[in-house]
């Protein structure tokens, strides 16, 4: 997951985006490859 991240944005995967979804706004990346879990839908949390 660290791999797949970007510079300045907080990524999160789907399981922590369901535990969070009510309290941040987060845009849906789309499955990105983890090593050892496959294709995993990741997501950016929204800052301010």
């Amino acid at each position: 997951m660290e791999s797949s991240g970007e510079v300045g944005k907080v990524n999160i995967s789907g399981a922590t985006y369901e535990l969070v979804k009510n309290k941040y706004k987060c845009n849906h990346r789309g499955k990105i490859s983890a090593k050892g879990k496959g294709e995993i839908d990741m997501y950016f949390v929204e800052t301010a």
